[in-house]
């Protein structure tokens, strides 16, 4: 068929189908079609192998660098072993390969860990078609598979059924879907069947039914159009497929370290052995496999300082402190990186129904006896206070009569659950008049039934049909009949005598004005309008009368304004986000009116003429065009999955860092192809979980608040992390390099080819002493506002702004380190104990640093106790890196050695002094000449705002 089915005449469609409506298709030709077109059911994309997952995590650019000097550490090894004879050089050796080895192993276990999370999308679109369908063959009615359904089917179905293809309608009879997973719309659409000619929106599709809908009321018949991957539901599955995986910003920010990391210690090295060898042939005049092999030992150490070993596990674990800290917030994250992303949101592409509002449609106005009333209250929660004009609690007397027709002529409900939960049965805009009723204290089980003073019973119902564009019920109230009408109020206007005001009763030609002026009033608030009216009728019309004889001389008692409520925490919360610099973007498959008139509500926009892209208009615009414009627009209308997915990259080819939220099957492929998805946990579908880096457990658009707030502690933590690890890499590299360039000739017991520090010395300060204070830095609180900055540039380096403190204060505790090396190698030391000394007075120096390095401005800007996690953690790595001097078994294996008590205790403070003094002077420069110092934000004085 090359026109949409939607655009042609049934009769049409059966033709192009080669399908008949009386019999359906043949068992042979179903057969035949099953084979053609395949099972009706969605692909699924095969898993990536976990082999394949792991090995990924070994391409790291510094996992590849510890792989080289595993790779040299084992050819010092072989050489000491079979050529020298050095079996305690060479078992060194092994054990600083061993150390190596069980490092790439914890940091790609959970690089391999954060991999895993599984991807099941589609697997659970594919659930929601694990159903069976009635249909016609061989001119007999059958149940079947839903997955052996054929283009060309006919089947029936029915008020509760799940539709499990793409059909066009043949015959309804009242018949209303739900496509709130396609099209984002709370509302049921009423069902017809004649063609559609112009061009149209799926939302729009009136004669159309979709896999994934569920017949909410009334019955037809279809004939089956699409199946699997070639329904609407399929080609967002498609769209799921299509959607590549990318990198968060912190990924790219550290993979980009990472490379230029790589190159510097690849530089190192081959320096260092350039120069190991040079010493050797300039003091013997010869080179040889020995001196080969010592400069290698040195080579393995400065491959090791040169790069932070711990960066992936320390990164991890800060990102999942993080996580467990948004855990507490009701919010579960999935993937560990997207914890970070958050903060460097720029966009928060949202859509409307279930995110912002409750996709509960309530009542919040009404129009009755010539007075409005507001409701108190949001969704199906039958809890709030009915205020008259001035806003006070009112006699429900004044509008007994329109509440009681409201509540009678219905037939939905709300029950609770067992947690106290309001839970709805019936049509959304029934369901909302019985809760207004509930807020009056009318209560339709308790006004029918028979053991209260009332007499009111239900004598007849005449269900709403797409003709009339009415609901009626005939009652009968203490002996008195009378028929209950509700429509759209334009219809029932047309049926109506009177309208009951103030005044009384009133003509409908002195009152037409009014009312109409309150409905236009309720449509400009964008609330739906149905309008209840009344007349009193004789016992044989009551009872033999067809609907063209109830609903006419009726009287008009009000008109009901409804709407899904905007939830009430997210206008704080857009606003809060609005003072981070984050844009919050509305895109909805509902009308425009009614999304700028939510839109302007939350405080998305401030401007009642906003402009609102509808689905029509993307449609005909090109990639180009729309990014033109994309950066402006805050409301999106009447779109489609793909219309979504367009708008995440458009707003992603700008540079923004883009979070989409959403609860629908149709928010999931933007989901996917934004940098990162928030779902939510509650009302939101299975797939749209799965699609998501974080679910909201509580459906709060607050929590998506709070998560940016946390987002950006966790980079400010990662930044501190960055700045301590960066400064203990450059430390240890210089202190090698210093002794590398001017240790030319031994000193006493220490000869010039002995480096520095060994490399098991210094994968112990990079995985203890640094790492572990390292981690308590996840737990420092931001030092200023972050959610008055504008959000971090994701291309910006991690470095920037802290590069040259790195620097100094590298080099000064490198130097340090080189000098209490050289000072025992002339205080008659052993290498093993000059060693030792240039070890310790690294741990301590970094141990000091690192409560310089948790603030942006200087060690005297923050407590140091305030964060009692980094206290201990300081104080165990100390501990810890004594007692490996102290022990044999250490001894052995790292090359440490047992020093004095004096020499204890000076380790120990003595590093403290750089840190001080230039923590000192920085505090002196900036009293002295304060414009020098970070920007500090209003009732936070000597708080940065940002690095």
């Amino acid at each position: 068929m090359t026109t949409p089915a939607y655009r042609n005449h049934k009769q049409a469609v059966l033709q192009a189908l080669h399908t008949d409506r009386a019999n359906g298709l043949t068992s042979t030709d179903a057969a035949a079609r099953l084979n053609q077109y395949g099972a009706n059911a969605l692909a699924a994309t095969p898993p990536v192998p976990a082999w394949r997952q792991f090995l990924a995590t070994l391409k790291e650019p510094l996992v590849i660098i510890l792989f080289v000097a595993v790779v040299l550490a084992w050819a010092s090894a072989g050489y000491d072993f079979f050529v020298t004879g050095n079996q305690a050089h060479g078992m060194a050796a092994i054990y600083e390969s061993i150390a190596i080895l069980l490092l790439i192993g914890v940091n790609s276990a959970l690089g391999f860990w954060q991999a895993q999370r599984a991807q099941k999308s589609l697997a659970a679109l594919k659930t929601m078609a694990d159903h069976h369908a009635t249909v016609r063959r061989d001119g007999e009615w059958l149940t079947v598979p839903a997955t052996s359904l054929v283009p060309g089917d006919i089947i029936s179905l029915k008020t509760g059924d799940f539709i499990e293809a793409d059909v066009r309608f043949l015959h309804v009879a009242e018949l209303q879907t739900t496509e709130a997973h396609l099209t984002g719309e709370a509302e049921p659409i009423q069902k017809q069947t004649h063609a559609i000619t112009a061009a149209v929106q799926l939302g729009d599709r009136t004669n159309m039914g979709y896999s994934g809908s569920t017949v909410v009321a009334g019955n037809g018949l279809a004939v089956v159009v699409a199946t699997g991957m070639h329904t609407e539901l399929g080609q967002i599955a498609d769209l799921l497929n299509q959607v590549k995986q990318k990198k968060t910003p912190i990924e790219q920010t550290i993979h980009a370290l990472s490379k230029k990391l790589m190159v510097v210690a690849i530089a190192i090295v081959f320096l260092t052995l350039g120069l190991e060898l040079f010493k050797a042939y300039a003091a013997t005049g010869a080179l040889s496999i020995t001196a080969a092999a010592e400069a290698l030992s040195t080579a393995i150490a400065l491959a090791v300082a040169a790069i932070p070993d711990a960066l992936p596990a320390v990164l991890s674990i800060v990102l999942t402190i993080g996580a467990t800290k948004l855990a507490a917030a009701r919010g579960l994250i999935k993937s560990l990186n997207a914890v970070e992303t958050l903060g460097a949101t720029s966009f928060i592409a949202s859509d409307k129904t279930g995110t912002l509002t409750k996709n509960e449609m309530t009542v919040t106005r009404f129009f009755a006896g010539g007075r409005t009333y507001q409701v108190e209250g949001n969704g199906y929660e039958p809890v709030g206070e009915i205020l008259d004009p001035a806003g006070e609690p009112t006699d429900a007397a004044a509008y007994r009569r329109f509440m009681l027709a409201a509540v009678l002529n219905n037939e939905a409900a709300i029950t609770k659950d067992d947690d106290g939960t309001a839970k709805p049965y019936g049509n959304p805009t029934d369901v909302a008049l019985v809760v207004m009723g509930h807020k009056a204290g009318i209560d339709r089980d308790q006004l029918l039934a028979k053991d209260n003073d009332l007499d009111i019973e239900i004598v007849r119902v005449l269900p709403f049909d797409s003709t009339r564009k009415m609901m009626s019920v005939v009652i009968k109230d203490a002996g008195q009949y009378q028929v209950l009408t509700k429509g759209a109020p334009d219809v029932v206007l047309n049926h109506t005598d009177t309208v009951a005001l103030e005044r009384g009763l009133t003509p409908i030609e002195s009152a037409r004005v009014q009312v109409e002026q309150q409905v236009l009033a309720f449509a400009d608030d964008a609330l739906r309008t149905i309008a209840v009216g009344l007349r009193n009728i004789p016992e044989a019309l009551a009872k033999q009368g067809t609907a063209a004889e109830l609903e006419h001389h009726l009287t008009l008692l009000g008109v009901a304004g409804i709407i899904d409520p905007p939830r009430p925490e997210v206008r704080d919360s857009v606003r809060t986000l609005h003072q981070a610099g984050v844009q919050v973007v509305m895109i909805t498959g509902d009308h425009a009116a009614t999304a700028r008139a939510i839109a302007l509500r939350l405080g998305i926009v401030t401007d009642s003429a906003a402009r609102v892209i509808e689905g029509a208009m993307l449609e005909g615009m090109d990639d180009q065009a729309l990014y033109d414009i994309v950066p402006a627009i805050r409301v999106y209308a009447r779109v489609t999955p793909a219309h979504k997915q367009r708008i995440v990259h458009a707003l992603q080819r700008h540079g923004e860092v883009v979070a989409m939220t959403g609860d629908g099957i149709n928010d999931a492929p933007a989901l996917r192809a934004a940098d990162i998805g928030i779902a939510m946990g509650i009302n939101g579908t299975e797939v749209t979980k799965d699609a998501a880096d974080l679910i909201l457990l509580d459906d709060q658009f607050t929590t998506i608040e709070r998560s940016v707030a946390a987002g950006r502690t966790i980079f400010g933590n990662i930044k501190n992390f960055m700045r301590h690890e960066l400064t203990t890499n450059v430390a240890e590299v210089l202190a090698l390099l210093f002794g590398v360039v001017l240790m030319t000739q031994g000193v006493g017991q220490v000869s010039a080819t002995t480096p520095t520090l060994t490399a098991l010395m210094v994968l112990w300060v990079n995985m203890v002493s640094d790492a572990l204070p390292s981690f308590a830095l996840g737990y420092d609180v931001p030092e200023a506002n972050l959610m008055q900055q504008p959000p971090r540039d994701p291309r910006a380096s991690i470095l920037h702004g802290m590069l040259g403190r790195i620097l100094v204060r590298g080099t000064v505790m490198g130097g340090l380190v080189y000098v209490a090396f050289l000072w025992g190698a002339h205080a008659g030391m052993s290498a093993a104990e000059a060693q030792t000394l240039g070890f310790l007075t690294l741990v301590f120096g970094q141990l000091w640093h690192v409560f310089d390095a948790r603030s942006t401005r200087t060690l005297f800007a923050r407590n140091p106790f305030s964060n009692g996690k980094l206290v201990f953690a300081v104080a165990f790595a100390a501990i810890a890196s004594v007692l490996v001097t102290l022990w044999p078994f250490f001894n052995t294996v790292m090359g440490t050695a047992p020093l004095s008590g004096q020499l204890y205790l000076a380790v120990a403070f003595l590093p403290a002094i750089p840190t001080f003094v230039l923590s000192g002077l920085k505090e002196l420069i900036w009293a002295l000449w304060p414009a020098r110092q970070p920007h500090t934000k209003p009732g936070q004085p000597g708080v940065p705002a940002r690095d």
